[in-house]
């Protein structure tokens, strides 16, 4: 009795080993390092891909004008405030004028002399070319007489020698009047500038806009140049975008693009591509287009961050798989192909690339061959796998039941 009971026992714990062995196997093909590497596949087809460039920008105005004055100064007043609506030749500031006035008054007072002096000068010559007149006459009746003997030789050179006394001073007076006339040109030459330099106080705007900013106040010390006020024509708006250079290809003026404002992230607005910069950032490795909008949407500010997609020429059908298949392996760009339920890297050559994921397959594949899209670990040659259809489980929503 006491051999069987424990011949019994010894069946059990047998039986209770190879059911441990037996768990320990399972755990190990299934779950534990032997267990055959989880993944996700996907089937290769024909397809259209609608090649795509994203970038992110800012919203920044075409036009825009600084306003400031010509030369160092004060600023004396500020007529508009940031926001207002100006239109071309408004005055929008002053600078303090300092001496201006009183340099002009001083000019306006040399001119006026200048002029006086022209007239004396004018006069002057008026009454030599009376003498010079005079001159010639008694010159010509002494020449009579002499030739008849009636006056000596050097009475006759007295008289040639105040006619040439007069032409002498007609020349003078002629040089005096040119010198007054020149220097009376000179004084108003520096009154126009003057009056320029003064006119040039008075900040006027130089285009219809509004104002973005005033970078000075009254009081304030500006040199020539500063800007005093900023003016953009809001209805030049543009968003200024960067995308990558890799992924620049086709970038051209014309393309359709879609713009999200940050402030409006529901609603995309239309536009286009209104320029692209011929220099692009070597340091950013980024390309630099201006996007116009097609209808200017209201409440637009400057500085506004906006994502823009701009839509590419549809390419002709081609394979297509998900970018995520594309592997890296032994320097090697290709897919893990699935043959019998095993992997087989296979090099191939792809093409264009669109924004929800998609890459054309140039070469190395056929339609209806499976790939590995998503993997729980590296892939090698021939290893065991098992096709899942996600390697997370979704969460179970919550019912809230749990309180």
């Amino acid at each position: 009795m006491k051999a069987n009971a424990l011949w019994i026992r010894r069946i059990g714990l047998g039986l209770l080993v190879l059911a441990l062995l037996a768990a320990m196997a399972f755990v190990l093909t299934r779950t534990g390092p032997l267990a055959p590497t989880r993944v996700t596949v996907t089937e290769v087809a024909l397809g259209r891909l609608q090649p795509s460039i994203f970038g992110i920008g800012t919203v920044e105005a075409q036009r825009s004008a600084l306003i400031g004055p010509t030369v160092a100064g004060r600023v004396l007043s500020v007529r508009v405030d940031v926001g207002d609506a100006v239109q071309a030749g408004q005055v929008l500031a002053e600078m303090d004028p300092v001496d201006l006035d009183q340099r002009l008054m001083a000019l306006n007072a040399s001119i006026a002399r200048a002029a006086s002096g022209e007239t004396g000068a004018r006069a002057q010559l008026t009454d030599a070319q009376a003498r010079l007149r005079l001159a010639e006459i008694n010159a010509r009746r002494n020449q009579t007489l002499a030739d008849q003997n009636f006056i000596s030789a050097g009475a006759l050179e007295a008289r040639q020698q105040e006619k040439l006394s007069a032409d002498a001073a007609v020349l003078s007076a002629q040089a005096n009047l040119l010198g007054q006339g020149q220097e009376r040109l000179r004084l108003v030459a520096e009154q126009q500038a003057l009056a320029r330099q003064r006119s040039n106080v008075r900040l006027v705007a130089s285009t219809a806009g509004v104002v973005v900013s005033r970078e000075a106040e009254p009081g304030s010390t500006v040199v020539a140049g500063q800007a005093v006020l900023r003016l953009v024509d809001p209805a030049s708006l543009w968003v200024k975008v960067r995308v990558d250079q890799g992924r620049s290809a086709g970038l051209a003026v014309g393309l359709p693009a879609q713009i999200v404002l940050r402030s409006r992230p529901g609603s995309p607005v239309p536009g286009r591509v209104a320029r692209v910069e011929l220099v692009a950032d070597s340091v950013t490795e980024e390309r630099v287009a201006q996007v116009a909008f097609d209808t200017l949407p209201s409440g637009l500010a400057m500085g506004e961050l906006a994502e823009v997609t701009l839509a590419l020429p549809p390419m002709p059908d081609a394979l297509l798989l998900p970018n995520a298949a594309i592997q890296h392996w032994q320097g090697e760009t290709g897919v893990w192909r699935l043959r019998e339920g095993t992997p087989a890297f296979a090099p191939v050559r792809l093409g264009a690339r669109s924004l929800d994921g998609q890459v054309q397959v140039l070469e190395g594949l056929a339609a209806g061959d499976t790939v590995v899209v998503y993997s729980a670990k590296a892939l090698t040659a021939g290893v065991r796998v098992s096709v899942v259809d996600a390697l997370v489980k979704p969460a179970a929503p919550d019912t809230g039941a749990a309180r």
